[in-house]
């Protein structure tokens, strides 16, 4: 190593340590360089080594045995090949507390910067677990959002790959102020670029507001772990005892707390994922999502989906089959898969395009609307919203899920986002209606009411404020108490009932339903529709911001 990089060394802080909990320098003459080299040049290389080396190599190989990536292999999987550009790279702390003078490491546990994915530009951090357990301090937190502020101004997303303990003790309030500072940009970013979280580690306290304020969130199976208070603190509390896993791992926030939206078995699929993800995207809120070449004829009909809803009303069937049968090649990424599964959100493409898919799932609670499929559908219409995604909705719901967990629970509230969502989107938005569209959930499933602007059904199509059962019960009640034969008066009433109006006959005849069409017609149909509202332009009123009913 150069004098002056042991000059350079002394001047940060940098000891002689070869242990872990020291300084960088014990990377010295692990590397050779060219005899040519300027004294500059190699300063250069020397300090460039030093900080890609991170904790040093045996916190790397700890790393890497708990089944994890370090902070740089992950952006290497994530971005194109050599188009990382990284910023603040010999950045360090300041503190001088508990002593931490004499504990520094270049780029003070946090990688940041910019690079290409598909040839399109992000902005990017990876918190590096090998220094400092990732812990958050002030420049940490300053590189991070140094490059969230570049973000914004150029019309990029943000990605943030989380790998931390938290907030950096010895730092004290200067870490929870770096915190707050991420949490503004969150919240101000929110809407302009998409913001992408991954959790590639642990995630407690403070911190999991970060990823919590943005769009998506990943997880990785068995390594990675959010929550706000830990299992040592609950059991202090409340006396649970609950493992880190159970409390806050992926499989947790995926099926459950439905805080996360994706969940992966390792670091590298996980970037994968991501990529998968932000083809659907654009770069920011005042361009269109990105367009492929088309391989799938536009006009392909789908045969497959003349029989797929059943002719028994109660019977269940895969909702997924008619999104795969629309989109091209079959391909749907779905989002919160684990989640709510009684409704389906993701992204599809017709004719190259990006469309967005929300969908009622028969085969899980009849399709009900209940609170976390109110939440979960009404989280990912707003982000279409945001970023000029158009929806596609297919609808077979026969009401909001009944019972007093529900009702306790604020179904009430919960509904309403769903409806406020989809009467505030202005993006184009259109209705299929595959069969059963009962009472406020008919409202609130993007009728033509709160401005869906194309609304279709198949012939078996049902709409009515309830099942023909439940209204012949209400309407015909005396007549059935008084008939000689209650059960066949109630099912000829019931038959009578269905002809009449659980069919799609009734609300095309007020305009409600544009066109009753051929299941096997509905790709072609929707893609000449999408065609047709491509520059649809729709504003609301002037305000501030709206107040959804959180």
């Amino acid at each position: 190593m150069s004098a002056d990089v042991v000059h350079i060394s002394q001047s940060l802080g940098l000891n002689d340590s070869t242990n872990d909990s020291g300084g960088l320098t014990h990377f010295r003459g692990q590397h050779t360089r060219p005899p040519t080299m300027t004294a500059q040049a190699t300063t250069l290389a020397d300090l460039n080594l030093m900080a890609e080396q991170g904790g040093g190599p045996k916190r790397i190989e700890k790393q890497h045995d708990a089944g994890k990536l370090t902070a740089r292999e992950r952006i290497d999987v994530l971005l194109d090949p050599g188009s990382f550009v990284e910023i603040d790279k010999f950045a360090t702390h300041r503190c001088t507390d508990f002593g931490m003078t004499d504990k520094k490491f270049l780029g003070d546990g946090v990688v940041t910067g910019y690079g290409n994915i598909g040839g399109r530009q992000v902005f990017v951090y990876a918190q590096d677990f090998t220094v400092f357990g990732g812990s958050l301090g002030l420049v940490h937190a300053q590189k991070i959002c140094k490059i969230m502020d570049l973000a914004t101004e150029v019309g990029a997303p943000v990605i943030g790959l989380a790998d931390s303990g938290g907030a950096r003790i010895q730092e004290g309030v200067a870490s929870l102020a770096g915190y707050a500072e991420i949490f503004l940009r969150n919240t101000l970013a929110s809407g302009v670029v998409p913001q992408i979280s991954c959790i590639l580690g642990p995630c407690a306290g403070g911190a999991v507001y970060s990823p919590a304020i943005t769009d998506f969130v990943f997880m990785v199976q068995g390594t990675s772990y959010m929550f706000i208070t830990g299992p040592d603190v609950i059991k202090t509390v409340t006396h649970e005892e609950v493992t880190k896993e159970e409390l806050g791992g992926g499989r947790t926030h995926n099926s459950k707390s439905g805080v996360a939206h994706f969940l992966t078995p390792d670091d590298a699929t996980c970037m994968l994922e991501v990529q998968k993800l932000f083809s659907y995207l654009p770069s920011n809120n005042a361009e269109d999502p990105p367009v492929v070449e088309c391989t799938d004829d536009p006009n392909r009909r789908a045969p497959e989906l003349k029989d797929v809803v059943p002719e028994n009303p109660n019977k269940p069937y895969d909702i997924k089959i008619i999104i795969k049968a629309i989109a091209d090649d079959g391909d749907f990424f779905e989002v919160q898969s684990h989640f709510a599964q009684n409704i389906v959100v993701g992204f599809a493409r017709m004719a190259g395009r990006s469309v967005g898919i929300v969908a009622n799932q028969p085969a899980h609670l009849a399709g009900c609307l209940d609170i976390g499929a109110s939440v979960k559908g009404a989280r990912f219409v707003r982000f279409c919203d945001c970023f000029n995604i158009p929806l596609v909705i297919l609808e077979d719901v026969p009401g909001f899920l009944p019972g007093t967990d529900q009702e306790f629970g604020g179904i009430i509230k919960h509904g309403a986002k769903l409806l406020y969502a989809f009467a505030e989107a202005t993006v184009p938005k259109i209705t299929v209606i595959t069969r059963k569209s009962y009472g406020g959930a008919y409202c609130v499933m993007a009728s033509k009411h709160i401005r869906a602007d194309v609304n279709l059904a198949f012939p078996g199509a049902e709409i009515a404020v309830m099942g023909p059962e439940g209204a012949v019960n209400i309407i015909f009640r005396n007549e059935i108490a008084t008939a000689a034969d209650p059960e066949a008066e109630r099912k000829r009433l019931i038959d009578e009932y269905r002809t009449t109006f659980a069919n799609p006959y009734k609300a095309a005849e007020l305009g409600y339903v544009d066109e009753v069409i051929a299941p096997e017609m509905l790709r072609p149909r929707l893609i000449r529709s999408l065609e047709m509202l491509r520059d649809k332009r729709q504003t609301n009123l002037p305000r501030k911001h709206g107040n959804i009913p959180l």
